[in-house]
């Protein structure tokens, strides 16, 4: 038996603000523009698109260390999305900074260099937001142990 693939049904209800389907059982979002050109009333694509990458690393760091039988949590990511001018000047993500903090000390995890090495490539969003926008996941334990670098500096926007 094969699912349907994934459908998401948006509707303009005013200005910039969409209420957002997922179908089904699930509750709508209402996305919005910020001030001035929305009213801020709702996330925008921008954070709904970090919020997707961030929302799919963790779920694949979880995934990769329970397969190991491993019970990191609660994990925890921020997510920043470096929003720039392009060489047209537009405005465009140029990058996403993923940070994921296990809920404890990595001392307590087996398999964890072998989970760090992989668990990237199996998140469906993030490695194919990937392949058009520079993706970087750091990756932090409970008592704040570096585990995985990130990055180091952002490519610079053009003025």
């Amino acid at each position: 038996m094969s699912e349907s693939p994934p459908l998401v049904v948006l509707r303009q209800q005013q200005d910039f603000q969409f209420e957002i389907d997922f179908g089904a059982e699930l509750p709508r979002l209402l996305g919005d523009e910020t001030p001035p050109l929305g009213q801020g009333r709702g996330p925008t694509p921008v954070q709904l698109l970090a919020a997707a990458v961030g929302n799919c690393m963790s779920d694949s760091l979880l995934f990769a260390l329970r397969k190991f039988k491993q019970a990191p949590e609660p994990i925890s990511c921020e997510v920043t999305a470096e929003v720039g001018r392009n060489a047209e000047n537009r405005l465009r993500v140029l990058g996403l900074d993923v940070a994921l903090t296990l809920g404890v000390p990595a001392a307590s995890l087996h398999h964890l260099d072998r989970v760090l090495e992989q668990f990237e490539a199996f998140c469906t969003v993030g490695a194919s937001v990937a392949q058009g926008i520079p993706v970087h996941v750091s990756v932090r334990d409970a008592n704040g142990q570096q585990l995985k670098q990130g990055r180091e500096a952002w490519p610079r926007a053009h003025p």
